[in-house]
């Protein structure tokens, strides 16, 4: 559990070591097959982040040892003694937790499918496109998809056009292309797009195959609306603090030009 997290929740809900188990015996257009990657990819996802995250906190151990021992003499504060490892652990932490609530859904959803269960039978039950279903919608745990300028961002490049969410027919991943079927630049993360879908500011068309071509994304009238928003408010903030930058400035000057003038008038005359 402490080292595959993600394949440790998949073996104990369906007693398989390898969650790409829950796929191979299903032809490819059944819904337990389709769903089934989907939760080994979420493993695989959990997984990986958990390692890096491991990594990332044995590093800052490391580097916090000699504080420990009181030898912390040239301490410099967070980001001096860690460097980019305390900002990477800042992210990596709610990257890790979305990642484990996303498996926990595709897990659920997998249960559902099963013939033994209480919900309909594989073979009529729906996929829905495979898009975010209710139980999908982002948390309040989720801010972090939308911090800085994320949501700026990925609402301009939607606003650019040809902006589709994707997910891999082969390994199941999910990820995002431009209008012209290449990655996003600058990046555009999936969870920001679900987190904006589910707040209604983007459109995600289900219509359109998730696989093939991809479901084309759209600003809602409250997403158009939430874009000028930011992009009259990034001016104002520019403005105020160059207005507090300038004054700050023009006060130094200033008393930088009346202290020679006082230190004049009060310096006693030499004697002869």
């Amino acid at each position: 559990m402490t080292k595959r997290p993600g394949a440790h929740l998949v073996a104990e809900e369906f007693g398989v070591e390898d969650p790409w188990a829950l796929s191979d015996d299903h032809p490819p257009r059944d819904p337990l097959y389709l769903v089934g990657r989907m939760v080994a990819e979420a493993a695989r996802d959990v997984d990986e982040l958990h390692g890096r995250l491991t990594r990332a906190a044995q590093s800052a151990i490391e580097l916090l040892e000699p504080v420990g021992r009181g030898d912390h003499a040239g301490m410099r504060g967070w980001y001096g003694i860690l460097g980019t490892t305390g900002p990477q652990i800042e992210l990596l932490v709610p990257r890790r937790g979305a990642a484990y609530e996303q498996l926990t859904r595709a897990v659920s959803r997998y249960h559902r499918l099963l013939p033994e269960s209480d919900a309909e039978p594989a073979s009529k039950a729906p996929l829905q496109g495979l898009g975010p279903a209710p139980e999908q919608a982002p948390g309040p745990d989720d801010d972090w998809a939308v911090a800085g300028d994320r949501q700026l961002g990925a609402l301009e490049a939607v606003e650019a056009g040809g902006l589709r969410f994707h997910q891999s027919g082969a390994y199941g991943y999910i990820y995002l292309s431009d209008g012209r079927g290449q990655r996003p630049n600058p990046e555009v993360w999936p969870e920001t797009v679900r987190r904006l879908v589910a707040d209604g500011l983007l459109d995600q068309d289900t219509s359109e195959g998730l696989y093939r071509p991809g479901q084309l994304l759209s600003l809602t009238p409250q997403g158009e609306a939430a874009l000028r928003d930011a992009r009259t408010a990034t001016p104002r903030v520019s403005a105020a603090l160059n207005r507090s930058n300038t004054a700050a400035i023009s006060g130094v000057v200033a008393d930088s030009v009346a202290a020679p003038a006082t230190g004049a008038a009060t310096k006693p005359s030499p004697s002869r």
